[in-house]
């Protein structure tokens, strides 16, 4: 039998992200952030769907551990470019060859995201195509220059300075940030998480 969740249970958000945490805020929720010791590492013959699940629900799982009876989200999200997983660029060079990739083309970004509540557990993802406008090698060295693509999967953030080299999406814009919002608020609906007392 699945434990129903209390009137006004502890949020755990299992991430360190400052944009995931902000994204959450928009559920007027109160919660706590854990950041996941959880490697960002692939498998082989993995897919970019199977990939962000497993990962969310990793780092979902490694933070029900510390704090078992709280309601945990976990997230991980990748941008994929003709077949090929882009995460966070390790160098320069490799966030240049990412955006040089992107450049002028359509591109995918998966989240995957878990919600757990004791024995509940819950796994999904979202899917959004994201058009680059073409690049020049002058814009790119600009964009390194500001040191935003760094910390980013596929080298750019979508709300911050990038934001100037996207076209047009076609999907959850939230999504690309880092969080689905409506996606994360339909999980925990269901999982009966109190929102409104």
């Amino acid at each position: 039998m699945l434990t129903k969740i209390p009137p006004k249970p502890d949020l755990v958000l299992a991430s360190a992200s400052p944009r995931r945490q902000e994204l959450l805020r928009l559920l007027q929720v109160e919660f706590e952030v854990l950041p996941s010791q959880i490697p960002e590492t692939s498998k082989a013959n993995e897919t970019a769907p199977e990939l962000v699940q497993r990962l969310a629900q990793a780092k979902a799982m490694w933070a029900q551990k510390i704090k078992p009876k709280s309601v945990i989200v976990g997230a991980d999200t990748v941008v994929v470019c003709d077949e090929q997983i882009l995460g966070k660029p390790q160098s320069r060079e490799a966030a240049r060859n990412m955006l040089n990739r992107l450049s002028g083309r359509d591109h995918d970004v998966l989240t995957g995201v878990c919600t757990l509540y004791e024995q509940q557990c819950q796994v999904d993802f979202s899917r959004t195509v994201v058009q680059f406008s073409p690049l020049s090698s002058q814009e790119i060295e600009a964009y390194l220059d500001t040191r935003e693509p760094f910390d980013k999967a596929g080298a750019y953030a979508i709300q911050g300075f990038g934001s100037r080299f996207i076209r047009r999406i076609d999907g959850c814009y939230f999504n690309v940030v880092g969080l689905p919002i409506s996606l994360l608020y339909q999980m925990l609906q269901k999982m009966g998480f109190p929102f409104y007392g």
